[in-house]
């Protein structure tokens, strides 16, 4: 498997990582075979392991310190925090009070000193960034975590914190991790040049798009044991179903399965350094693996192109970050007298 550099940090990654999302309660509940995933991932040449502490709840991060005993040293470990871990308002979001204590929680679960790299897993509208990057610098320096990123942010947030690194003296976001695919390209648009003009390594999320670019569903068939079946809020499968119509005689051409052609898409771009893989199972592990080498030719990345424009999106990816003033009415209006007496 060849290397990739980490954005200008000089970390050295596989342009496939592993995401650990579907390791516990969420997804595989036994602990053995997971670790076992694991163990086959990183015999493979995979040396970036992404989980977060959100992942069932912690256990995720559990089945993956099980997993690295005795190999810590051959991987670039990553974790996250910012989604609520309790029922307690502050056990959540971007806070130094928070922060602070949700790496020392991740590094027990862990079992190790450090972590490689510590994201934040999605803006905090409530907290100041100078607030956020000022714990995260502190965590640096006392050497619990070598470098930092975020998941999912705007260009425009990413573009503020690394003016306020700058003008504060913080260490500033290192890496970005967005979601992209065929059928979610948006991020073409300013999330990608902006990571590329701060240097910054990019390791996409859902390249498969929730496993819509398997293959396996199609229009007008049900399938129960699809991840999206149990979670239909999150799903809007119409226009992304056009595309796929259109993938899979296109793949067939090819002579490549569905997943190798959506993986090899998402590695090509040149400001994308990894593509976030999440195996449920051993299975799904080796399809994935057996494209690691696969690449596209221009006329085939021509003929993507014309079937899911650049920066486009063929539905929009709802598990994805929704700024507040879309979520809240009161947000988007300018109050009133009849609306205050109300």
């Amino acid at each position: 498997m060849k290397y990739r550099t980490l954005g200008r940090t000089g970390i050295q990654v596989s342009p496939y990582a592993l995401g650990t999302m579907m390791f516990g309660a969420m997804g595989n509940k036994d602990h053995d075979e997971s670790v076992r995933i694991i163990h086959r991932a990183l015999d493979a040449g995979i040396n970036f392991v992404d989980t977060a502490d959100v992942y069932s709840g912690g256990e995720s991060e559990v089945i993956v310190g099980k997993a690295l005993a005795g190999r810590r040293d051959d991987v670039v470990l990553a974790s996250k925090a910012n989604f609520p871990m309790t029922d307690d308002p502050n056990h959540r979001g971007n806070s130094r009070r928070w922060l602070v204590k949700a790496v020392e929680d991740s590094l027990r679960r862990l079992q190790t000193d450090h972590l490689d790299l510590f994201q934040i897993h999605r803006p905090d509208p409530t907290v100041d960034i100078e607030e956020t990057l000022s714990a995260l610098s502190d965590l640096i320096h006392s050497g619990k975590v070598r470098t930092i990123g975020t998941s999912t942010f705007p260009a425009s947030e990413i573009v503020e914190a690394q003016w306020v690194a700058e003008r504060r003296g913080l260490e500033r976001f290192r890496t970005e991790q967005p979601p992209y695919s065929i059928v979610n390209r948006i991020i073409e648009r300013e999330v990608l040049p902006v990571t590329q003009r701060y240097g910054m390594g990019t390791l996409v999320w859902s390249p498969l798009a929730q496993g819509l670019l398997t293959g396996r569903i199609r229009r007008g068939q049900q399938n129960a044991t699809h991840r999206s079946a149990s979670m239909p809020v999150h799903f809007d499968h119409d226009g992304k179903l056009d595309v796929v119509e259109q993938l899979v005689p296109l793949a067939k051409e090819a002579g490549l399965p569905m997943t190798h052609l959506a993986m090899a898409f998402a590695v090509a771009h040149p400001g994308v350094t990894s593509a976030l893989i999440g195996p449920r199972t051993m299975d799904q592990l080796d399809d994935l693996l057996a494209g690691a080498e696969v690449t596209l030719t221009d006329e085939l990345l021509d003929r993507i192109d014309r079937i899911a424009p650049p920066g486009t999106e063929a539905g929009p990816n709802n598990v994805a970050y929704t700024p507040p003033a879309l979520l809240d009415p009161t947000l988007r209006r300018r109050p009133t007298p009849e609306r205050s007496a109300a």
